[in-house]
């Protein structure tokens, strides 16, 4: 089992950033990537970065593509995920999740472990 907790959620006014952080412990090399998605209310869980342990490769959702960044930190088991020039449409829960997929994946179906999610608020 892998167990993620994700912290670093909070309110913001549009154009400002918040850094997400989704740290990892259990069977931690059972898994090869680590993604991020957010679901708003009344809307189905949205895809939005994946990071591969081994190498960094990484794979955006368009919608984020050069507002957001993800990265690790192998010895720390913890993905990050910085939200720069937020607007009021990023508002939702943001979740992080892991997959024993070797590939970038990106459908929540693909994944195997979630955290329980930290609430984003952008206020305009």
């Amino acid at each position: 089992q892998v167990q993620l907790v994700e912290s670093g959620g909070g309110s913001v006014q549009a154009g400002g950033s918040l850094r997400l952080s989704c740290a990892a412990s259990g069977r931690t090399s059972s898994t090869y990537i680590m993604g991020w998605f957010r679901q708003a209310p009344g809307k189905e869980r949205e895809f939005i970065a994946v990071i591969r342990w081994s190498g960094g490769s990484t794979r955006f959702a368009d919608s984020v593509k050069g507002r957001f960044t993800i990265s690790r930190d192998n010895a720390k088991n913890t993905v990050y995920l910085q939200m720069n020039s937020l607007t009021p449409e990023d508002t939702a829960v943001y979740y992080c999740a892991a997959a024993r997929s070797w590939s970038l994946a990106s459908k929540a179906y693909e994944y195997d472990y979630w955290g329980q999610g930290t609430q984003v608020t952008v206020s305009s």
